[in-house]
């Protein structure tokens, strides 16, 4: 079993930055890749960023591809994003996700993933 926690969200203005942290215990965080995925009100769950076990791959939509960025620290049982130039579009719950993993790959489907957190609010203002 994988716990996850995010933590950092808030509320922001247009083009201001946010950096989220998802604190993974129970099981070997480097067994796992990870992604970021956001819902708003409404909609679906959404994908927004995607990491492999070891960081060396990532994978982001159109949507967020130079204003987000994925990381992890696997010393810290930590995964990241760092969100820049913030829209009112990227208001949403965002949640981190775990899938343990063999081949070294990332993942950006929702329903390829085993565990979620419960999420933290991002809302940017206009």
């Amino acid at each position: 079993q994988v716990q996850l926690q995010e933590s950092g969200g808030g509320l922001v203005q247009t083009g201001d930055s946010l950096r989220l942290s998802c604190a993974s215990s129970g099981r070997t965080f480097s067994d796992y890749a990870m992604g970021w995925f956001r819902q708003a009100p409404g909609k679906t769950r959404e994908f927004v960023a995607a990491i492999s076990k070891n960081g060396a791959r990532t994978y982001y939509p159109d949507s967020v591809k130079g204003r987000f960025a994925i990381s992890r620290d696997n010393a810290k049982n930590t995964l990241y994003l760092e969100m820049n130039s913030l829209k009112p579009a990227d208001t949403a719950v965002y949640h981190c996700a775990a899938r343990l993993d063999f081949s070294g790959t990332y993942y950006i489907n929702r329903y390829e993933y085993d565990y979620w957190g419960q999420g933290t609010q991002v809302t940017v203002s206009s």
